[in-house]
């Protein structure tokens, strides 16, 4: 990924949108060209939290460990998102993963420190990384609220009610899902179980709400299920 795509590629993240031309060079020019096959993690927990990530292409999943060692999903993020981000809030050390799904991952790494050089001639991006943070908690506090308040049912018709609307195809009252993750994955993402997915989906099913395969999930009405 030469210079120019770099530029182009930065000036199209909102985050960004402070920096002015010589200032996209110039982080142009700090950041460094990556890939991830699939399946393979970008940073573990308890590693130096020393870059930035921009994801260029492919999905990624972010998350933790539980103490038994159950994997906790805590995001699905998509092209032109910023990850790894805490370390602008001032983490030192990773809390959590990012692994890259079932496609190559391309991003670009830069490091905190180069980051943080921008940061100090520009009030209007240090404003941007705050609002961004903000968001950060934000959804991580809408979720806490999901896994206090609806019950396993409820979170996963919700995820798929949200993933239509995120990435679905609609055709008539009909909206088409490209399904890229396993039930566990689901399960991971909901706070329930690899059974309680299977379970609940199945009765969609039944119910001729969804109809599914290991490829894709057809919503036969997105009004309905929710």
């Amino acid at each position: 990924m030469d210079t120019s795509n770099r530029i182009l590629f930065f000036s199209k993240m909102p985050i960004l949108s402070a920096l002015s031309p010589a200032e996209l060079e110039q982080l142009a020019g700090y950041a460094q060209f990556r890939r991830a096959p699939k399946f393979q993690f970008i940073f573990m927990p308890d590693e130096p939290a020393d870059h930035l990530y921009f994801l260029v292409r492919g999905r990624l999943k972010t998350g933790t460990f539980s103490s038994d060692g159950r994997e906790v999903i805590k995001e699905i993020l998509q092209s032109e998102t910023i990850f790894g981000d805490l370390a602008l809030a001032g983490e030192t050390t990773r809390s959590e993963f990012a692994q890259a799904l079932h496609d190559e991952a391309e991003y670009l790494a830069v490091k905190v420190s180069d980051f943080q050089q921008l940061m100090q001639h520009n009030q209007r991006l240090i404003f941007a990384c705050l609002h961004h943070l903000s968001q950060r908690l934000q959804r991580v506090e809408e979720r806490l609220a999901k896994l206090v308040l609806k019950d396993a049912r409820e979170r996963i018709i919700e995820f798929l009610v949200e993933t239509a609307g995120r990435e679905g195809r609609r055709v008539g009252f009909e909206t088409l899902v490209k399904h890229y993750l396993t039930q566990q994955d689901i399960a991971n993402l909901t706070g329930t179980s690899r059974q309680t997915v299977t379970s609940v989906l199945n009765d969609l099913r039944k119910s001729n709400l969804i109809y599914f395969n290991r490829n894709s999930i057809l919503i036969r009405d997105i009004e309905k299920l929710a």
